[in-house]
């Protein structure tokens, strides 16, 4: 990867929708140009798929959780608890940790009994969990669904 496909990449996270052309204009280089790379960034599975960001609080889905969970080790305990968490309702986020703690899990809902009812009851009904600590975001500093590039 170069400076043009960090441009690119950093371009079609603000805009997915973004032309060729407009690209092409853009970074100065031929649409064919343009084309091949972004052809080639979805081959390298560095572009995985194009989306539309959704506000998520327009559909009242304020109500944000994370759990930091400890598991009972056993054999591909991180995998298969790991789906198990991945596919609870709400959460959009599963995160296999070093430390005392053995994932992350980062869930939305639109009220407290959603949250009780779709997610904390099945989680503790995990034999595989030991424990868990579940925080309330009271409120959001800063979130992006866009991969940062600094450099």
């Amino acid at each position: 990867m170069d400076e043009i496909d960090l441009k690119i990449l950093k371009i079609l996270q603000k805009n997915a929708k973004y032309s060729l052309e407009d690209l092409s204009a853009e970074l100065k280089i031929p649409k064919s140009t343009v084309a091949y790379r972004i052809k080639r960034l979805e081959a390298l599975n560095i572009i995985k798929g194009y989306y539309a960001q959704i506000d998520p609080t327009a559909l009242n889905l304020d109500y944000i959780v994370i759990s930091l969970v400890r598991a009972r080790y056993g054999k591909n305990y991180h995998t298969e608890l790991g789906s198990k968490l991945a596919s609870l309702p709400g959460v959009w986020g599963v995160y296999f940790v070093l430390g005392d703690i053995d994932f992350i899990v980062v869930g939305r809902y639109r009220n407290r009994e959603e949250f009780v009812e779709n997610y904390l009851e099945k989680l503790m009904s995990m034999p595989e969990i030991e424990r868990s600590s579940t925080q309330v975001v009271v409120k959001i500093i800063k979130e992006s669904p866009n991969m940062i590039i600094w450099w």
